[in-house]
């Protein structure tokens, strides 16, 4: 086994990196992408070092180790400029708390209909007959509750 490890050298290494990176593109997952980076970097080091092959692997599992911190971090990054962009994204009845709009139905016995662009939505709150303004004062869910106006 000593033999093959040795016998291509840093090789062996390089070649490990290109088809986990391959595979990543046949089976996409993130996973493998770093494994093959991992593999890469100890393929280079292994050409200007020459380490022994026990270093070689000690190293791959302190690559691959440390990829995966730093794949998470990278992943999360890309997430916060998202949602400082667009704060309600995902929250869509958040954005709609502190508006005003007109009744399609009355409010009978704590629950009506109001159309806020092409949706019909849930609300409850006081009575109201259907035409009158309402401000909405929260959100739960999928039902908006209501104040008169």
């Amino acid at each position: 086994m000593t033999a093959i490890l040795t016998a291509l050298g840093a090789w062996n290494w390089l070649i490990l990196g290109l088809v986990l990176m391959a595979l990543e593109l046949l089976a996409p997952g993130v996973f493998l992408f770093w494994l093959g980076l991992a593999a890469l970097l100890v393929g280079v080091l292994a050409l200007l070092l020459e380490p022994g092959w026990q270093l070689q692997i000690l190293l791959f599992g302190l690559f691959a180790a440390a990829a995966v911190p730093l794949w998470r971090r990278m992943a999360r990054g890309g997430d916060v400029e998202v949602h400082a962009t667009n704060p309600f994204l995902n929250r869509r009845t958040d954005a709609l708390v502190g508006r005003e709009f007109t009744l399609e139905k009355p409010i009978e016995g704590g629950v009506g209909t109001v159309r806020i662009d092409d949706t019909v939505w849930r609300v409850s709150g006081p009575d109201t007959p259907a035409g009158s303004r309402i401000r909405i004062v929260a959100a739960d869910g999928v039902t908006l509750t209501v104040a008169a106006l």
